[in-house]
């Protein structure tokens, strides 16, 4: 498996429903692949901290990554990564949407789904990214 896959995998978390949220992690999990989803949502400015944790809270409970320094700053920094591929389209605005999390061996790729919003006026943007971490 390649990251491109690990990235699929955590888009694929990152649009699904609840229901379908809970299928494809035990499919994930038949074929190695540790995947978590988690929601959030509020002012983008007011919410970075609030990803950022939940992504690492989300991360660490599944197992995805260990409870070590190592673990939380790859979480924390890929998530980071994410986020800033959104942040010029998003500052100042409301943002909702869904945390995709994978990991597969080395790989951990963070996809973050959003709902940015002005009024009535929506736009949809996927941040991604990867880091590798040791087995």
């Amino acid at each position: 498996m390649k990251s491109i896959d690990v990235a699929k995998v955590a888009i694929k978390m990152a649009i699904s429903s609840r229901e379908e949220e809970e299928l494809l992690k035990q499919r994930y999990k038949e074929r190695g692949i540790k995947a978590v989803a988690v929601d959030f949502g509020g002012d983008f400015n007011g919410s970075i901290k609030k990803i950022l944790e939940r992504a690492a809270v989300a991360a660490r409970r599944e197992g995805v990554v260990e409870d070590t320094h190592v673990g939380e700053g790859a979480i924390v920094g890929v998530t980071r990564e994410a986020l800033s591929q959104i942040a010029p389209k998003a500052f100042g605005l409301n943002v909702g949407g869904k945390i995709g999390i994978a990991r597969w061996g080395e790989h951990l790729s963070v996809a973050i789904f959003f709902e940015i919003g002005l009024l009535n006026l929506n736009e949809v943007a996927i941040g991604l990214a990867h880091r590798s971490l040791p087995v």
